[in-house]
């Protein structure tokens, strides 16, 4: 694993008709706000995710921690395949919406249960997403040992739950989803299959992604410093974003050339 920015080649030159794109949204495409509410996708990183998704007639996937509904309402009017909470919600290019469920009760109890447990650390938020839930602590880091162990002690009744760590974040969902299984459920499907993947991802809960487009031999690319199985590097969100656009405009005219 690589734990440096200056070690990682260029990523290299892509076909829109040879690949398909994943990307993870906060901390990727959109900067990490205080809060889960408070992030927001610019209007031209929108513009160019349509262009891409043009000139690769629709292989661009949005993979993320959010609930696929958050998902539409930061690209709108964009609506494109998304899988949400981790892998647990996939919709496919035909608008097809699979998503993994918790009992009722089992979901009420875990909910009432951390909030009690979080009710006593000020600062902290509790992301309820249906099937899942975050526990946020970015605004009170000190609380960070106390989150983990409160999300530890209330999935140990539950062995079809597990934790997921990301940063200033715990996370509870479903065992047996995450953004690497959702990509591969994408790469057997009609636009992505076929083609090559590529992954842009930031933080822990993306590993799982890169490790599964290196096994496709993709490209898989972390945004930010740390170590990480991904293969390329881009060091921050305004990169992501500079990249997208002279991606997008090399794409739009070879698939022009293309067709005419």
């Amino acid at each position: 694993m690589k734990d440096t920015t200056t070690e990682t080649p260029p990523i290299p030159a892509l076909s829109g008709g040879k690949t398909a794109f994943f990307f993870d949204v906060d901390g990727t495409l959109a900067e990490i706000c205080a809060g889960p509410d408070d992030v927001t996708l610019p209007a031209a990183v929108r513009d160019n995710l349509k262009a891409l998704a043009a000139a690769t007639s629709g292989a661009v996937a949005l993979v993320s921690g959010r609930p696929v509904e958050q998902l539409d309402q930061l690209t709108a009017p964009l609506k494109l395949p998304a899988a949400g909470v981790h892998g647990a919600e996939l919709r496919d290019f035909a608008d097809n919406l699979h998503r993994v469920t918790l009992p009722e009760d089992v979901a009420r109890a875990l909910q009432y249960q951390l909030e009690q447990g979080m009710a006593g650390m000020p600062g902290t938020l509790l992301e309820a997403k249906g099937m899942a839930f975050a526990l946020h602590y970015r605004q009170a880091p000190a609380f960070q040992q106390q989150v983990l162990q409160l999300a530890e002690s209330a999935v140990a009744a539950y062995p079809e739950l597990m934790l997921q760590r990301g940063k200033c974040v715990v996370e509870i969902k479903p065992r047996g989803n995450d953004k690497g299984s959702a990509i591969t459920t994408f790469m057997q499907q009609a636009p992505f299959s076929g083609r090559i993947p590529v992954f842009v991802g930031d933080d822990l809960t993306d590993e799982k992604g890169f490790q599964v487009v290196n096994a496709m031999k993709g490209i898989s690319v972390k945004v930010g410093g740390g170590f990480s199985h991904a293969r390329y590097r881009l060091a921050q969100v305004s990169d992501v974003h500079q990249w997208l656009e002279s991606l997008q405009r090399h794409l739009t005219v070879t698939h022009k050339e293309t067709k005419s």
